[in-house]
């Protein structure tokens, strides 16, 4: 009983700290500062004509106005964008920052505290590369967690970060398998279910460590040595899981490879199929009729469809990762058939991260998606799709101050994404080539200028 009083009494001083300090759970408040960015090119929505010349007023870290005539305070500080397209930061529903094919971290030999460094680390890579929002789909929330709230209090560079606590059944994909069982017990963090009554639990105590939002892992993956790609959770599981966790008022990304768990998860409800690998026009317009978006990924299909028989993978993960390869993109062209909402995400982590322009160029060579719809789905309606059309998404005023600049045109030639200039993420500075590069008044990169 002592030691509950005194966790109280911890929990209860830590609240008041946060709020007193004016951060609670790893918001900040913006330090005062009034940025004027001037821009000859602006894409407030790639649903609207592009805008001339114009200023963009940014104070405390949000936009209050935009517009050719604006008074610049005359204590603002100056960031000349005028030679690029000044344009929405992008978002990417679909990341994981603690994987990486060049920097790995292994549970068995390495730290949870390196992870969290490595997740910092990707998290300021995604950044700098035009992304200015992501959701981190795992392998474990705390990672995300911790870079989220780090990044949130200006400790570290990065992107908003929407965090997910993933779910997957005993042995499922993402879960330790085929191990000494005393290994697989000291790696296993509670993601894993069997159950309806035990995956609400689970969905619930994640709500309550402080996820945003739930990934599920539908079927098996490739990545995983020997588990199926077909359906893993049950229908009730399945249905249990959406069920609460819409109740919570968090959202359900299903990772769904095999098209048996495609269907099963878009019947349970979830709000994204990531992947859908093995789905077809069936799946495709039971998504649209049930309301879903997909998340193609098609950035890390390809590179899984370009590893096979290069023994980067061992012969279990190869002989499936060759399955992959012979479907990429066809659950994405069936989608675009139907008419379902597609919602831009890469699984950066599966191949290096900052590449996710990539992803933008297979949507318009394998889908036929125009400039416009891709950059709709990285912007708008990725935004949507995370419950943050009022913070960001768009340039307007009142909203969060998440914006790039790219070398060319995207709504003509999306490969002008991978010309990323400038980024700017709640107001502060992440990127400014020209600053870097020190060519105005030699302020370097702390001006900004």
């Amino acid at each position: 009983m002592k030691a509950k009083k005194t966790l109280n009494a911890v929990a209860k001083a830590c609240l008041l700290a946060g709020i007193v300090s004016g951060t609670v759970f790893g918001s900040m408040t913006a330090a005062a500062e009034t940025i004027a960015i001037k821009a000859a090119r602006v894409i407030t929505d790639p649903a609207l004509p592009p805008r001339g010349t114009s200023i963009i007023l940014v104070e405390n870290g949000r936009i209050t106005a935009i517009g050719d005539d604006i008074a610049v305070p005359k204590d603002a500080r100056t960031i000349d964008l005028s030679g690029y397209t000044v344009m929405p930061g992008l978002i990417d529903t679909h990341v994981h920052l603690t994987f990486d094919p060049n920097i790995r971290w292994n549970p068995v030999t390495e730290t949870r505290e390196y992870a969290v460094a490595i997740t910092l680390h990707h998290a300021e890579t995604l950044a700098r590369a035009g992304f200015t929002t992501v959701r981190d789909l795992g392998p474990d929330q705390f990672f995300s967690q911790a870079a989220r709230d780090a990044v949130a209090a200006g400790l570290h560079p990065g992107p908003r970060i929407i965090a997910a606590a993933k779910l997957s059944i005993i042995g499922g994909h993402g879960e330790p398998a085929r191990m000494n069982p005393e290994v697989m017990d000291a790696l296993d963090h509670g993601t894993s279910c069997t159950g309806a009554e035990e995956c609400a639990a689970k969905v619930r105590l994640a709500f309550r460590n402080g996820a945003q939002a739930i990934k599920i892992m539908a079927t098996g993956g490739s990545m995983t040595p020997g588990n199926a790609l077909g359906q893993h959770f049950t229908d009730t599981e399945l249905t249990s899981i959406v069920k609460t966790a819409h109740g919570l008022g968090m959202r359900v990304a299903a990772h769904s490879s095999g098209a048996d768990g495609v269907r099963a998860a878009i019947l349970a409800g979830v709000d994204t199929i990531e992947h859908g690998t093995f789905g077809q026009d069936a799946e495709a317009k039971l998504l649209r009729q049930q309301g879903g978006a997909l998340s193609p990924t098609l950035s890390a299909l390809d590179h899984v469809r370009r590893t096979v028989g290069t023994g980067v993978y061992s012969p279990l993960v190869d002989q499936k990762n060759a399955e992959v390869a012979r479907v990429v993109g066809r659950m994405f062209q069936a989608a675009r058939r139907a008419g379902v909402r597609i919602v831009f995400g890469t699984d950066s982590g599966v191949y290096p991260h900052g590449e996710g322009a990539h992803e933008a160029e297979l949507m318009a060579s394998l889908g036929g998606m125009t400039p416009t719809e891709i950059l709709t789905s990285a912007t708008t309606t990725a935004a949507a799709e995370l419950d943050l059309s009022s913070e960001t998404g768009s340039i307007a005023a009142g909203k969060a101050a998440d914006i790039i600049a790219v070398e060319g045109d995207p709504l003509k030639d999306v490969s002008a994404l991978k010309n990323v200039r400038f980024v700017m993420t709640r107001g502060a500075v992440i990127r400014n080539d020209k600053a870097d590069q020190g060519s105005q008044d030699g302020a370097g990169a702390r001006s900004g200028i």
